[in-house]
């Protein structure tokens, strides 16, 4: 039997952190061992922050070796960088004929993002761009984190709607959450979820040095008690350290807290932090070893975008019949 599809992407929107990790690249390692898989770097998306080119261009490449030093593999997965696909631009503009406007206008990402950056069209438009992106590979399944479900429901009625109005063409992908570590929040903030623009103490880097990785742990909030629990009403930082500490050595949260019985916040701050370099030290050094070769790293996109680009095609030279280009 054909293995099922799936189908995601990530921004180069600077260095990784550990919850980006946790939420999506582990998680993409762990799926191509079940899926056929299609992981991109989605530079056009990246485009609505209005970035730097030169920052872009690094941000790209440094993601890709990225994939690549956390497991992602070429000979499982097709990796390629999205703007190297246009069928992505191409159906994100014949979805936005479809999509009504206030549709685009409830979306919680765009209210969000428009107080930072202004209502710029490209961000109302982010979401059927996202479709597009998940519709040209008719995936099964699309790892997301939870504060993506509504732009999957958006993809899903955007699907209906074109098989409605054109004949059978899409599938109807099912979001696929991870039950736990989906949402890793910030070591000086607990409440909030992890992020880099929240300051250099509220994540970690998956390429900090060890003694920064160290200091960070150390220094996160907990709480005024001693017990080490999870409890996210009561104890949200020692929590979210269980929950890293958990996702990073694979045991349940209940055995960490069954090993720490009795014992004080510092010794499982020491041990956490110390896990933390062991685990991240083996992906920095491939890292390392990729970006120095980078006529490499850019075969692997380019074969990724060939074998992309063969399913896409296929898929818009349906949709193109379907709506009457010639």
């Amino acid at each position: 039997m054909a293995k099922e599809v799936a189908v995601s992407g990530v921004q180069p929107s600077g260095d990784l952190h550990i919850g980006n990790y946790l939420g999506a690249i582990k998680r993409f390692v762990e799926l191509q061992n079940k899926y056929k898989t299609y992981f991109f770097i989605a530079d056009l998306h990246a485009l609505t922050e209005n970035p730097e080119p030169e920052d872009l261009r690094n941000q790209t490449i440094n993601l890709a070796a990225m994939y690549l030093a956390c497991g992602l593999d070429p000979k499982k997965t097709t990796l390629f960088i999205q703007s190297h696909v246009s069928a992505h631009a191409e159906l994100g503009w014949i979805l936005n004929t479809i999509t009504p406007l206030g549709e685009l206008q409830r979306m919680t990402q765009f209210k969000d993002k428009s107080e930072k950056h202004g209502v710029l069209a490209g961000l109302l438009n982010y979401p059927t761009l996202m479709a597009a992106d998940i519709l040209l590979y008719n995936p099964d399944a699309v790892p997301v984190g939870e504060d993506q479900v509504q732009h999957i429901e958006l993809t899903r009625t955007l699907a209906r709607k074109f098989n409605s109005k054109y004949g059978d063409t899409f599938k109807e992908p099912k979001a696929l959450l991870q039950k736990e570590a989906s949402r890793v929040m910030g070591l000086d903030d607990p409440e909030k979820k992890m992020s880099k623009s929240a300051g250099e103490n509220n994540y970690i880097s998956l390429i900090d040095e060890p003694d920064v990785i160290r200091k960070k742990i150390k220094t996160a909030v907990t709480d005024s008690g001693s017990e080490i629990k999870y409890d996210l009403k009561n104890k949200a930082g020692v929590s979210n350290l269980l929950s890293i500490a958990s996702a990073f050595s694979g045991k349940p949260i209940a055995k960490i807290e069954a090993e720490y019985s009795g014992k004080n916040y510092g010794q499982f701050k020491y041990d956490t932090a110390e896990l933390l370099v062991q685990k991240l030290s083996g992906i920095q050094e491939k890292y390392k070893s990729l970006l120095k070769n980078k006529k490499t790293l850019m075969k692997i996109l380019d074969e990724g975008a060939k074998a992309a680009n063969k399913t896409a095609q296929k898929t818009m030279t349906l949709v193109r019949e379907k709506i009457g280009l010639v």
